[in-house]
């Protein structure tokens, strides 16, 4: 799925907007998007766990070529060890909005400051077997950024084609056994790299919000 950074931001700006998705904070609601896309039970696993409402930011580097621009966590953390993952985490008490928290988490864990970045819309909401509810703000990053790493939170930033991330045939379908239980998510290896769970889901929420609707 290609796309020049003006064709995609276009098509973005369309297809997206600022309104914040509801049942962040509502446990009557349940999110439309997240791991019980593949796999319905975690659906029931999330609803007994208390709600953590979070919030990552999606960005879209205006390259030539669109990129993507990713994390890689460090061993050490509580949660998602090791992971890839879009910038973010939670939303804290003092954020106004997913969007505030967003682009906090990024100058926190990345040093991308929030003058490089332009908010296009939200995705829908995101539902985590761990009962994580994430708001992902898609947003154009101009392409001469640059970055300071906090090494307690990420090893790494790198980016990844947009085309690549948004082409179907790299929308993978694996399993994994998880307490005893077998596990169905979304996975797009990218070399030595191997996105999954909660960030590949969000990339494909991302491709049918955009290109398939």
């Amino acid at each position: 799925m290609s796309a020049t950074p003006a064709e995609f931001f276009v098509r973005a700006r369309a297809m997206l907007t600022l309104d914040v998705p509801p049942g962040i904070n509502d446990s009557a609601v349940v999110p439309a998007r997240g791991d019980h896309d593949l796999d319905p039970m975690t659906a029931a696993i999330a609803a007994v766990r208390p709600i953590r409402p979070a919030a990552v930011l999606v960005p879209v580097v205006a390259r030539e070529e669109p990129m993507v621009l990713l994390t890689q966590r460090t061993a050490h953390l509580k949660d998602h060890a090791g992971q890839i993952s879009f910038p973010g985490g939670k939303i804290d008490p003092a954020d106004d909005s997913p969007m505030a928290a967003a682009l906090r988490e990024a100058d926190e864990e990345i040093g991308l400051a929030a003058d490089a970045v332009e908010p296009i819309g939200y995705l829908d909401l995101y539902l985590t077997t761990f009962g994580f509810r994430i708001v992902p703000l898609v947003a154009r990053v101009a392409p001469d950024f640059a970055l300071t790493l906090n090494r307690d939170e990420v090893d790494d930033a790198f980016e990844v084609p947009l085309h690549f991330l948004m082409s179907p045939e790299n929308h993978q379908r694996h399993s994994r056994d998880w307490n005893g239980l077998t596990r169905h998510f979304y996975a797009t290896p990218f070399g030595e790299r191997y996105i999954w769970g909660a960030t590949a889901g969000i990339l494909r929420n991302l491709y049918e919000r955009i290109y398939a609707a």
